[in-house]
């Protein structure tokens, strides 16, 4: 359970830094993973983006200061990072529903967010059919779409994605690039070191790549295969969650940053044998790149 305690070093970090900088390099460093990395597992475990949860514990606390001490908006604003009034308001409403300066009059309904804690979930409730599996590397072909740090528009931009990639030509172009194991169609998130995200639709093949399509070199690693029949009965996002929360503290095993892979059967609507591929290390093994 390691991974959760450095976890919880980091959001501590975050909180200690509020009317200061954060460096999200720092808090990856405390979390003892990459900037990237860091984000991803937060986002996962605390369903929001971590520049979102920094806004609303800010302003979270601008709020307690305009509400109870003699203080000037402006200052307020200075102190939580806003060098722009008009930034700040923006800022400050969408997370209250009201102006800094409303606020600062009392009486007013305002949104507290308080610090996120985490801990392991101890349930009964519903089993993770699981196995654990050796792959070699794999080279995959397909489209993609660059993904945000905003989980909840990312989980309405992929479906749209694949509904646009089923609807046009592509889908049964990258059914037929699938001559590789495995021969399925594979939805992968990718994590590059700039920063950047990705979402492929794509199959392991060893034909060139069509203009307009990109490729994928996935390395050999371990993995912790979640199995399902038909569609999903949770979303990925929430297999993810119940990952991080209930199956990796007890399995002796961490996360590695590798692409998170959904696999789906060749058809369009990507019925039958599906599953989700996490790839994993043993506590305290360094993974060969």
């Amino acid at each position: 359970m390691e991974w959760l305690k450095n976890l919880s070093d980091a959001i501590a970090y975050i909180e200690e830094h509020l009317d200061d900088e954060i460096s999200y390099e720092r808090a990856a460093e405390i979390a003892c993973c990459s900037p990237n990395y860091f984000q991803r597992m937060f986002s996962y475990v605390a369903g929001i983006s971590l520049s979102d949860y920094i806004r609303r514990r800010r302003m979270t606390q601008a709020a307690f200061d305009l509400q109870h001490r003699n203080v000037k908006v402006i200052d307020v604003a200075l102190k939580y990072g806003y060098t722009s009034p008009t930034a700040f308001n923006r800022a400050f409403q969408s997370v209250h529903g009201i102006s800094p300066n409303a606020a600062k009059g009392g009486g007013r309904l305002i949104n507290a967010y308080p610090p996120i804690k985490f801990s392991v979930a101890i349930t009964g409730g519903s089993a993770m059919p699981y196995r654990i599996e050796e792959k070699e590397a794999m080279r995959v072909v397909g489209i993609r779409t660059p993904l945000t740090d905003n989980m909840e528009e990312n989980q309405k931009k992929v479906p749209g994605f694949w509904e646009e990639t089923l609807q046009g030509g592509s889908f049964q172009e990258i059914c037929q690039f699938a001559n590789r194991l495995p021969e399925v169609i594979l939805g992968i998130t990718e994590y590059q070191s700039c920063g950047k995200m990705y979402y492929y639709i794509a199959a392991a093949t060893d034909l060139p790549v069509p203009p307009g399509m990109h490729e994928l070199e996935i390395p050999a690693a371990t993995w912790a295969v979640f199995e399902n029949e038909g569609h999903f009965k949770e979303t990925v996002q929430s297999v993810f969650r119940r990952f991080l929360t209930e199956w990796l503290p007890f399995s002796g095993y961490t996360y590695t940053e590798l692409p998170n892979i959904e696999v789906y059967p060749i058809n369009e609507d990507r019925k039958g044998h599906t599953e989700v591929w996490i790839a994993i290390k043993k506590e305290g093994e360094e993974r060969n790149e």
